[in-house]
Protein backbone atom coordinates (compact mmCIF):
# COMPACT_ATOMS: atom_id res chain seq x y z
CA UNK A 1 0.00 0.00 0.00
CA UNK A 2 2.80 2.38 0.88
CA UNK A 3 4.47 1.70 -2.49
CA UNK A 4 1.20 2.58 -4.26
CA UNK A 5 0.96 5.80 -2.24
CA UNK A 6 4.49 6.80 -3.30
CA UNK A 7 3.69 6.18 -6.97
CA UNK A 8 0.49 8.20 -6.61
CA UNK A 9 2.38 11.25 -5.30
CA UNK A 10 5.07 10.99 -7.96
CA UNK A 11 2.42 10.75 -10.69
CA UNK A 12 0.55 13.71 -9.21
CA UNK A 13 3.69 15.87 -9.08
CA UNK A 14 4.57 15.01 -12.69
CA UNK A 15 1.00 15.80 -13.81
CA UNK A 16 0.90 19.25 -12.21
CA UNK A 17 4.54 20.26 -12.72
CA UNK A 18 4.66 23.09 -15.27
CA UNK A 19 5.98 22.22 -18.69
CA UNK A 20 9.44 23.52 -19.51
CA UNK A 21 9.13 26.73 -21.50
CA UNK A 22 10.94 26.99 -24.81
CA UNK A 23 14.07 29.09 -24.80
CA UNK A 24 13.44 32.23 -26.83
CA UNK A 25 16.08 33.21 -29.35
CA UNK A 26 17.73 36.60 -29.13
CA UNK A 27 16.57 39.19 -29.64
CA UNK A 28 13.61 38.28 -27.45
CA UNK A 29 10.27 39.37 -28.89
CA UNK A 30 8.66 42.49 -27.49
CA UNK A 31 6.33 45.27 -28.60
CA UNK A 32 9.09 46.98 -30.59
CA UNK A 33 10.46 43.77 -32.08
CA UNK A 34 7.63 41.23 -32.34
CA UNK A 35 7.93 37.83 -33.94
CA UNK A 36 6.31 37.90 -37.39
CA UNK A 37 4.64 34.64 -38.36
CA UNK A 38 2.69 33.73 -41.50
CA UNK A 39 0.39 30.73 -41.61
CA UNK A 40 -0.48 29.29 -45.01
CA UNK A 41 -4.14 28.49 -45.69
CA UNK A 42 -4.66 26.45 -48.87
CA UNK A 43 -7.56 24.18 -47.95
CA UNK A 44 -11.26 24.75 -47.51
CA UNK A 45 -11.59 21.57 -45.41
CA UNK A 46 -13.14 22.60 -42.09
CA UNK A 47 -10.79 20.54 -39.94
CA UNK A 48 -7.70 21.97 -41.66
CA UNK A 49 -9.02 25.54 -41.51
CA UNK A 50 -9.87 25.17 -37.82
CA UNK A 51 -6.44 23.69 -37.14
CA UNK A 52 -4.76 26.75 -38.65
CA UNK A 53 -6.99 29.07 -36.62
CA UNK A 54 -6.07 27.17 -33.45
CA UNK A 55 -2.40 27.46 -34.43
CA UNK A 56 -2.81 31.24 -34.62
CA UNK A 57 -4.39 31.30 -31.15
CA UNK A 58 -1.68 29.06 -29.67
CA UNK A 59 1.12 31.14 -31.17
CA UNK A 60 -0.42 34.31 -29.79
CA UNK A 61 -0.85 32.68 -26.36
CA UNK A 62 2.77 31.55 -26.34
CA UNK A 63 4.37 34.87 -27.26
CA UNK A 64 1.74 37.21 -25.85
CA UNK A 65 -0.49 39.36 -28.00
CA UNK A 66 1.87 42.35 -28.02
CA UNK A 67 4.95 40.29 -28.90
CA UNK A 68 3.83 38.65 -32.15
CA UNK A 69 2.29 39.59 -35.48
CA UNK A 70 0.35 36.81 -37.17
CA UNK A 71 -0.87 36.78 -40.76
CA UNK A 72 -2.94 34.00 -42.32
CA UNK A 73 -2.23 34.05 -46.07
CA UNK A 74 -4.91 32.24 -48.09
CA UNK A 75 -4.66 31.15 -51.70
CA UNK A 76 -6.21 28.38 -53.76
CA UNK A 77 -9.04 26.58 -51.96
CA UNK A 78 -8.11 28.34 -48.70
CA UNK A 79 -9.67 31.57 -49.95
CA UNK A 80 -13.11 29.97 -49.63
CA UNK A 81 -12.76 30.13 -45.84
CA UNK A 82 -12.53 33.93 -46.17
CA UNK A 83 -15.57 34.45 -48.41
CA UNK A 84 -18.86 35.70 -46.96
CA UNK A 85 -20.94 33.10 -48.79
CA UNK A 86 -18.82 30.00 -48.14
CA UNK A 87 -16.98 30.55 -44.85
CA UNK A 88 -17.93 28.17 -42.06
CA UNK A 89 -15.63 29.99 -39.62
CA UNK A 90 -16.88 33.58 -39.91
CA UNK A 91 -17.20 34.11 -36.17
CA UNK A 92 -13.75 32.70 -35.43
CA UNK A 93 -12.15 34.87 -38.10
CA UNK A 94 -13.97 37.93 -36.78
CA UNK A 95 -12.77 37.11 -33.27
CA UNK A 96 -9.16 36.66 -34.39
CA UNK A 97 -9.31 39.95 -36.31
CA UNK A 98 -10.23 41.60 -32.99
CA UNK A 99 -6.97 40.19 -31.60
CA UNK A 100 -4.96 41.67 -34.50
CA UNK A 101 -4.52 38.47 -36.48
CA UNK A 102 -4.31 39.52 -40.12
CA UNK A 103 -6.12 37.62 -42.88
CA UNK A 104 -4.98 38.04 -46.48
CA UNK A 105 -6.66 36.62 -49.59
CA UNK A 106 -5.03 35.99 -52.95
CA UNK A 107 -6.51 38.22 -55.64
CA UNK A 108 -5.60 35.77 -58.41
CA UNK A 109 -7.65 33.08 -56.68
CA UNK A 110 -10.54 35.51 -56.21
CA UNK A 111 -10.41 36.33 -59.93
CA UNK A 112 -10.38 32.62 -60.82
CA UNK A 113 -13.43 32.09 -58.59
CA UNK A 114 -15.20 35.09 -60.13
CA UNK A 115 -15.21 36.88 -56.75
CA UNK A 116 -14.52 40.49 -55.82
CA UNK A 117 -12.96 42.13 -52.80
CA UNK A 118 -16.48 42.91 -51.54
CA UNK A 119 -17.14 39.15 -51.34
CA UNK A 120 -14.52 38.76 -48.61
CA UNK A 121 -15.40 38.76 -44.92
CA UNK A 122 -15.07 42.20 -43.33
CA UNK A 123 -11.49 42.89 -42.29
CA UNK A 124 -9.88 40.47 -44.76
CA UNK A 125 -7.28 42.11 -47.00
CA UNK A 126 -6.77 41.36 -50.68
CA UNK A 127 -3.37 41.19 -52.35
CA UNK A 128 -2.76 40.60 -56.03
CA UNK A 129 -0.97 37.29 -55.55
CA UNK A 130 -0.76 35.12 -52.44
CA UNK A 131 2.51 33.30 -53.07
CA UNK A 132 4.50 36.45 -53.92
CA UNK A 133 3.01 38.02 -50.76
CA UNK A 134 4.52 35.15 -48.79
CA UNK A 135 7.87 35.51 -50.58
CA UNK A 136 8.07 39.26 -49.94
CA UNK A 137 7.09 38.95 -46.28
CA UNK A 138 9.64 36.17 -45.83
CA UNK A 139 12.33 38.43 -47.32
CA UNK A 140 11.20 41.09 -44.82
CA UNK A 141 11.79 38.84 -41.82
CA UNK A 142 8.52 36.94 -41.46
CA UNK A 143 8.62 33.25 -40.53
CA UNK A 144 6.59 31.04 -42.86
CA UNK A 145 4.66 28.11 -41.37
CA UNK A 146 2.82 25.55 -43.48
CA UNK A 147 0.65 23.62 -41.03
Amino acid sequence: MRLFSGFFWIALIIAIWPAQASDLADPKPDMDNPRKIMLQLTSSDDSKVNSILYNAINIQKFYGMDNVQIAVIAYGQGVKALLKETSTVKDRIDSLLQYDVEFVACGNTLDTLGKRTEDLLPGVERVQAGIPEIVERKLNGWTYITP
